[in-house]
């Protein structure tokens, strides 16, 4: 597996939606790639619905091909649940775990340079999982987010506009503390002081959106 700019004559990998978007990777044949949440695979994506060890994708003879590794949120492949091996074909599109969608750009196609729903970095709130950095309408959002924030900012932006429980909001921010533990005014108050941290540099744009009855989600602009 290589970035996809390095080798355009195999097929390649896109990440369409989710917290890494845009992000390609090349697959070279007779070689293979685990995709998981865990830092043993080899693409590593951090979405905690998703498996550590979720997917694997291998190349041989000039095909390739998908198979979920017994993950607990499933594969799907064009929509339909991924059950067993399955060859891949020119625009598949294969997402996991509901929550993250892939591109699957054969090797005669040509790689888009942008994708139509990504929202260009001058505009509208990016989260680098890597760095923990937060970029809002190209501006880097100093200091960085304290650790409930921005485990918080990552599971609402991960979600890609669905709504996220107040019980999804307790595991994702205090993962070791009992559900009864955490009051409704502790969570309230999280999200008033990452809006406001947020609003620092775009005062005018309301990013995180309460959904009444049912939680809250990430709104892009």
């Amino acid at each position: 597996m290589t970035n996809a700019s390095n080798d355009m004559s195999n097929p390649v990998l896109i990440v369409v939606e989710g917290p890494l978007a845009g992000r390609q990777w090349v697959l070279e044949n007779d070689s293979q790639v685990i995709i998981g949440r865990g830092g043993s695979s080899d693409i590593v994506l951090p979405e905690r619905r998703i498996s550590r060890e979720h997917l694997r994708i291998w190349r041989k003879e000039g095909r390739s091909f998908i198979k979920d590794l017994d993950s607990k949120n499933g594969t799907h492949v064009n929509g339909v649940l991924l059950e067993d091996v399955q060859e891949l074909v020119e625009g598949d599109e294969i997402q996991i775990a509901l929550s993250i969608r892939l591109r699957f750009v054969g090797a005669e196609a040509t790689v888009p340079l942008t994708l139509e729903h990504e929202t260009p970095v001058s505009q509208g709130l990016h989260l680098d999982p890597h760095t923990r950095q937060v970029i809002i309408k190209g501006k880097l959002l100093e200091p960085q987010l304290s650790l409930y924030q921005y485990r918080l900012l990552d599971l609402l932006y991960s979600r890609g506009g669905g709504v996220c429980t107040r019980d999804d909001v307790v595991s994702a921010v205090w993962p070791d503390a009992m559900e009864e533990g955490v009051s409704e005014q502790a969570i309230d108050a999280l999200v008033r002081r990452l809006r406001d941290r947020i609003a620092e540099i775009d005062p005018e744009y309301q990013y995180i959106v309460t959904v009444r009855g049912h939680g809250f989600r990430f709104d892009q602009p």
